[in-house]
């Protein structure tokens, strides 16, 4: 929480008193008299210029809300006194707003929000201070189910993949909400996120950017910034392959466990349409035949929320397509089998290069981390992403583990899923440990850390 700190005045100590020749006293007091003038003066006239109404005043903030937002000069300027960085939050005056709308409801299955966009403008209005900033600000959503893991180890493992992602929040100013409830009973699973989304949309017409990361998925560069600016022109993002989708036609050619959404009409109208194929739906038994009728290479017939999307962008690209924005440059969400093996080599090119730059190698506070992940970018240009790179990939998925309940893809083993998820989150974590003087020597071994010593590694 931020709070305004208004600086105070401080009693001046006089100097002590020389009795021991009266003309040095007397140019002392002389010039403590006029020295004391002088601090006075200065701080009434320093006062008056403060709080003058005619004193020119800084804009806390200037922002231009993207193509669906205006701009406001109303809220344009805020009193230094009321507001000196940051978002106030102990601010919410009291006219009117869409929370004071009875009809709107939070639930996926209610009538759907209209004006989304005036109505987020309006708020903005009201509260000028979130208003900065806003195009870039991000809300992380994850979560799990209510009851116990099945699995001994999975509370654990999810306990440690949420740490995961609270570090990387911290490190880039980015809110987190961790939802274990069913906003809709009817929509469980992979489902039940849709609800969950249009809820936190309307819970904070602050954040521009609503991201869903599921529970098994790690984030595995703790430096790595999401490029908004590439987006500027969409409303969802996620990780796929055009050919796979349009050509293949394949129900895995993209991943619905991590993406972006922007907090809009367009979304709200979107989530509508894919959450109308859930089970919540009296069309959900239909849905699961069109949609395993379309993918050939789909194995359950069941309708799912990936299958869902695939078939949006395959069937309604006009309506939607233009505003989807399908990532394949760089790891938004790497599959673990892909990633996993690349740790060591990944280790041993990034120590090599901070061996040769002592400005990497400088220990500092973690709050300053990202000026270090800028110099870092200059070293980095080149290695690509993705495949066959040696940078650090972003974001590494565990699809197909299931660590709450243990019923694993057998394609692989339990002890492949819950080792590799320890070498993963362990890797990452030796990111943040950094900062705090430790490193993990051994990445399957989560209890045991070693001081590093100054200047590692030259």
């Amino acid at each position: 929480m931020v709070f305004s700190e208004v600086s105070q005045l401080h009693n001046l100590s006089m100097a002590k008193y020389n009795a021991r020749s009266r003309a040095v006293s007397f140019l002392s007091d002389t010039f403590l008299m006029v020295g004391a003038s002088m601090v006075a003066f200065l701080t009434i006239w320093a006062l008056w210029s403060f709080f003058s109404p005619n004193a020119k005043q800084t804009p806390a903030f200037s922002a231009e809300l993207d193509a669906s937002h205006t701009s406001s000069t109303a809220a344009s300027s805020v009193s230094c006194v009321d507001y000196v960085s940051g978002p106030n939050l102990r601010h919410d005056p009291p006219d009117q707003n869409f929370y004071d709308d009875p009809t709107i409801r939070y639930t996926i299955d209610s009538p759907p929000v209209k004006n989304w966009d005036e109505k987020r403008i309006e708020w903005l209005k009201q509260h000028p201070t979130f208003a900065a900033g806003v195009q870039n600000r991000i809300l992380m959503v994850t979560g799990s189910q209510a009851t116990p893991c099945k699995n001994p180890i999975g509370d654990h493992l999810l306990l440690k993949l949420f740490k995961n992602k609270v570090d990387y929040c911290r490190r880039h100013g980015i809110d987190i909400f961790y939802n274990n409830v069913l906003f809709q009973p009817k929509m469980f699973s992979f489902w039940a996120k849709t609800p969950t989304i249009k809820a936190v949309m309307l819970a904070h017409p602050e954040a521009e950017w609503i991201w869903w990361v599921d529970s098994d998925a790690a984030i595995t560069d703790m430096d790595f910034k999401l490029p908004l600016e590439r987006y500027k022109d969409h409303n969802f993002v996620l990780h796929g392959w055009l050919n796979l989708i349009y050509e293949t036609k394949s129900w895995t050619s993209i991943n619905a466990g991590v993406f972006l959404i922007r907090n809009c009409q367009w979304s709200l109208d979107f989530m509508d349409v894919w959450a109308s194929m859930g089970p919540q739906s009296p069309e959900y038994d239909k849905w699961g035949e069109t949609l395993s009728s379309l993918f050939k290479d789909k194995i359950f017939r069941e309708s799912d929320d990936q299958s869902g999307l695939v078939y949006l962008l395959l069937k309604e690209k006009e309506k939607w397509g233009g505003k989807i924005y399908v990532e394949d440059e760089y790891y938004f969400e790497g599959y673990w089998m892909e990633t996993l093996g690349a740790f060591e080599n990944i280790t041993e090119k990034y120590i090599q290069i901070e061996k040769e730059s002592p400005l990497l190698r400088r220990r500092h506070a973690e709050k300053v981390s990202e000026v270090y992940a800028t110099v870092w970018e200059e070293y980095l240009k080149g290695t690509g992403y993705g495949r066959g790179s040696w940078r650090r990939p972003f974001i590494t998925h565990f699809t197909g583990c299931q660590p709450c309940s243990g019923n694993h893809n057998q394609m692989y083993s339990e002890q492949t899923c819950v080792d590799a998820m320890q070498k993963a989150l362990l890797f990452a974590d030796n990111q943040v440990l950094r900062n705090y003087g430790f490193v993990h020597l051994d990445l399957l071994d989560p209890s045991a850390v070693n001081p590093l010593p100054f200047d590692y590694p030259a």
